[in-house]
């Protein structure tokens, strides 16, 4: 619960860029890119594309997009943890809800749900992380390249 709870009070403490957000299209991923004077690489692969941002602090987002256009994977390292409520979007609530039930009091923070799925672990200036979304992740991938 403590690792819970730092997690999310990092998260209010520090002010984090924008994202694209889970289960959305990208649009907002190059506006992103120019307001933070970031780098942004796309990778294209069969079904689908990852588009890796990397912010002036050393935060390294990699958003996984259908061939559709949608979110369906985000994966994150770096000094801090991104902001959440804005990666995950309408799938915060159910992030929250399920950090409700006991989880270990050392180690990673794990989420797995029906409709979403998140994992991170860290500590000081090294956090990593993935969330996904198991209905949207293309067939022929799997969710472990989610990273």
């Amino acid at each position: 619960m403590k690792t819970a709870l730092a997690v999310l009070m990092g998260l209010w403490l520090s002010a984090g860029p924008a994202w694209a957000i889970l289960g959305q299209q990208t649009e907002s991923v190059l506006a992103d890119q120019q307001r933070m004077n970031a780098q942004l690489r796309t990778m294209i692969n069969e079904g689908y594309r990852v588009q890796q941002i990397e912010a002036p602090d050393g935060t390294v987002v990699r958003e996984y997009v259908s061939s559709a256009g949608l979110v369906f994977g985000v994966a994150w390292q770096g000094p801090k943890v991104p902001d959440l409520t804005q990666l995950l979007g309408a799938y915060f609530a159910v992030y929250q809800e399920a950090l409700q039930t006991p989880v270990r009091r050392r180690g990673p923070v794990v989420v797995h749900t029906e409709s979403l799925v998140v994992e991170m672990h860290g500590h000081t200036r090294a956090f990593s992380g993935r969330a996904y979304l198991p209905s949207l992740v293309p067939s022929d991938l799997s969710q472990e390249e989610i990273q």
